[in-house]
């Protein structure tokens, strides 16, 4: 049988986590460091940057942020911080995803889907190359792949055109 994703049982629970709001500006989360919290956008712009680039900018409700970093026990891999006021539900990662599946399957699903997405990029780069697109063409298809690849996942704004699989309100 086949895992299916219950929305309606993660928006439940998403509602019963601490909401915080960012002003403008604000770094939320910072390359190289570990805060072992999870981000749910709820609301807003945020810019993400990696070494130094703004690799994207993400204003997609249910982005998450910080799951990689505390699934693998390292460090964030960049910088995300607010471009215009935002709102993000905010868990302890090791509890949520340590004491709730549903958590935990809304994650594995958002990184399963970006594995599959950026499957499928990759196999259109490999296509334009091997047909001579122009460099324009090619840039913003590795564009999107670092995209779904990094930090960020789907739902961006800029570096390709994201969204989310399971929105939330």
């Amino acid at each position: 049988m086949p895992l299916i994703h219950d929305d309606d049982v993660w928006q439940k629970r998403l509602v019963t986590l601490p909401l915080t709001t960012y002003d403008a500006g604000t770094i939320v989360l910072a390359e190289g460091t570990k805060t072992g919290r999870l981000f749910i956008l709820k609301s807003g712009l945020v810019s993400v940057v990696k070494g130094g680039t703004e690799i994207a900018q993400v204003a997609e409700p249910g982005v998450i942020f910080g799951e990689l970093s505390a699934l693998l026990d390292q460090p964030h891999t960049a910088d995300v911080h607010t471009v215009e006021a935002s709102q993000f539900h905010v868990a302890d990662a090791a509890a949520l995803l340590g004491q709730d599946p549903v958590a935990l399957l809304y994650i594995a699903t958002a990184l399963a889907r970006r594995l599959n997405d950026a499957n499928h990029a990759f196999l259109v780069l490999k296509n334009q190359l091997e047909a001579g697109d122009p460099p324009g063409l090619i840039d913003k298809t590795v564009e999107r792949i670092e995209g779904l690849l990094s930090a960020i996942g789907a739902g961006y704004v800029r570096a390709g055109a994201g969204y989310t699989i399971f929105p939330t309100a």
